[in-house]
């Protein structure tokens, strides 16, 4: 009788050993490897918009092409950055206008009024701490001149310590001959 008993033991203990050296195989063929923290790279929210490729990934629609300018300017008002950074960010603001826009505005001249106008904000230390593009369904499209426009809202948050204030800007847009939408234009929105 007892050898029957240590015979079950031995196969009992044996199955379990079998049954751990499967899991821990399963375990070590389906287990994701941990990405060492030098190996990740993180990327600050600028270089993540300097990343988009405007010549293959051109915003489609008026509202997107809004909300693209707006991400821009609220790294550039608020954001940490290189000075490298803030003439890359200037620069792809003005490949989202109109020629005649940028045409009205030399690029040297563009770049001393964008720092001029970012440290006013920032000498008064005031972000831009979110943006609201109005819906698709609010663009307003037209046509007049031979071009195709749209017209839309957009409001900006701006945070000064722990105070808030909005302001709503009118942005005009105008389909290029690639297709396009660019910022024509931009002014406080009258109305509100």
């Amino acid at each position: 009788m007892k050898k029957k008993q240590t015979g079950v033991k031995v196969l009992i203990i044996g199955i379990v050993l079998v049954c751990l050296v499967l899991g821990y195989f399963y375990y070590l063929t389906n287990r994701k490897p941990k990405q060492d923290s030098k190996d990740s790279v993180k990327i600050s929210a600028v270089q993540e918009i300097l990343l988009r490729n405007l010549d293959t990934n051109y915003p489609p629609t008026p509202r997107e092409v809004v909300k693209y300018f707006c991400e821009i300017s609220q790294s550039l008002y608020g954001g940490s950055y290189t000075e490298e950074e803030f003439l890359e960010l200037a620069m792809q603001a003005r490949r989202l206008y109109d020629d005649e826009l940028l045409a009205s505005n030399n690029e040297k001249q563009y770049i001393e009024n964008l720092k001029w106008d970012v440290n006013q904000f920032k000498e008064q230390e005031i972000v831009i701490s979110s943006y609201a593009p109005a819906s698709s369904t609010d663009v307003e499209y037209f046509t007049q001149d031979g071009y195709s426009w749209a017209q839309m809202r957009c409001t900006f948050t701006l945070r000064k310590g722990t105070q808030l204030a909005s302001s709503n800007e009118m942005f005009l847009l105008r389909k290029d001959a690639d297709g396009h939408w660019k910022i024509y234009g931009w002014t406080m929105d009258e109305e509100n």
